[in-house]
This record gives structure tokens, C-alpha cells and sequence, in this order.
């Protein structure tokens, strides 16, 4: 019996995450026959399923396994979450028979990449009676250009900012007479605005 399968499939690769509905109760559910374009990810999944057993006729790997998964974007800039997508994947290979459950893989290496002419996927199984797996992360002699990223929620760290320097500055107003912290517009100033006093300590004084 086989201990390795491969699979290779064509088109960009998606995460079910983007297509979930939620019921009147707020439970997330997979549509798969609505007419919708929430439909587009079990249609996705059953290729995955049909294009993995097409490949593979009559092999099914029912040990541990390791997965070496290779993800091809069309784009760098605009992709699903890569971690997202592998469990979309083995959720169709599951399907085909080729497994017989993904807990079946115990170790994985994924990697991105891209490719604007042919996105795509492809994966390879092996079976850990047979097979075992190595890694090793070397520093690199010239050091490269840094891929940086930016947070999902844009503007949640600015705005945050933003407001702790409000109030920080509201918090630096202090009466000068009850030495309390004002922390609205309801003060007087005086002294070239030097002295701050509050509406509360400034009606007292008549």
C-alpha cells in the first residue's frame, strides 16, 4: 500500500472563512446550494475533493502523515491568509478518501508563493512508517529586503494613540485650587493662562 500522494490543484486558492453566513441564531454555516456567491467555497472544496482522487485512484492514507503544502497567489498584496487555507485544503482532500481524517497529519511545512500566470496549490503526503522530516532555519549571508505588514483593523493603533494623547492632555489640567483634574472645557484661566481654575472653585471665590 502507498504511503505518498500529491495533489495539484489549479486556480486560486480560498479559505471558507470568507464565505460563512450565520443563522437567526448567530451559528456560522457553510451554504452550498443557496445560488449565492457564498455557494463558491463548497463548490471549491468538492473539486479539491475530485481533482485529489482523480490524481490518486485507489490509494487511501489512513497513518500520521507529514504535508508539505505550497500555496501559489496571483497577487502578493491582495491573497487569503495562508494559515487559513490549509485547513480549507484538507477539508476537500478529506473529503476524496485520500484520508481518512485530517488529524492524520501531525507535522506540516507550508509555504507561499506566487505565480500571476498559474495559482495554484500543491500538495504532498507521506507517510510517517516510511518517511520523516527535517528543517533548519540558517541565517542568511546578505541580509534581504524586509516584507513588512500592516494591521487588519487599519487605523486601530493610530486611533488608540490619538486618544491616549487626549487624554493625557486632558489629565495635565489641573485646578490650581482644588487640584483636581479637569477634564472638560468648565475652567477659567488666568495668568496668561498659566493658572487654571475650575467653575466649581471659581463660583466659591464670590
Amino acid at each position: 500500500m502507498s504511503s505518498y500522494a500529491k495533489v495539484i490543484v489549479n486556480g486560486s486558492p480560498i479559505t471558507k472563512s470568507n464565505f460563512k453566513l450565520h443563522n437567526v441564531n448567530g451559528r456560522a454555516i457553510l451554504p452550498y446550494n443557496s445560488g449565492q456567491y457564498h455557494d463558491r467555497y463548497a463548490l471549491y472544496e468538492q473539486e479539491i475533493a475530485y481533482i485529489a482522487r482523480s490524481q490518486n485512484p485507489e490509494i487511501v492514507l489512513t497513518e500520521s502523515l507529514i504535508a508539505i503544502l505550497k500555496v501559489y497567489y496571483k497577487s502578493e498584496k491582495r491573497h487569503p491568509d495562508t494559515i487559513n487555507i490549509c485547513k480549507s485544503i484538507f477539508d476537500g482532500v478529506e473529503k476524496s478518501g485520500l484520508i481518512v481524517n485530517d488529524a492524520q497529519v501531525r507535522r506540516i511545512v507550508i509555504e507561499e508563493f506566487y505565480d500571476k500566470e498559474n495559482p495554484r496549490f500543491e500538495l504532498e503526503l507521506f507517510g510517517e512508517s516510511e518517511y520523516s522530516l527535517t528543517y533548519s532555519v540558517l541565517p542568511k549571508k546578505t541580509s534581504t529586503q524586509k516584507t513588512e505588514y500592516k494591521p487588519l483593523r487599519k487605523n486601530f493603533h493610530e486611533k488608540s494613540v490619538s486618544n491616549l494623547k487626549q487624554e493625557t492632555i486632558k489629565s495635565d489640567n489641573v485646578c490650581s485650587m482644588c487640584k483636581k483634574s479637569i477634564t472638560s472645557n468648565d475652567f477659567i484661566t488666568a495668568d496668561k493662562g498659566k493658572t487654571l481654575i475650575c467653575k466649581n472653585c471659581f463660583k466659591k471665590l464670590f
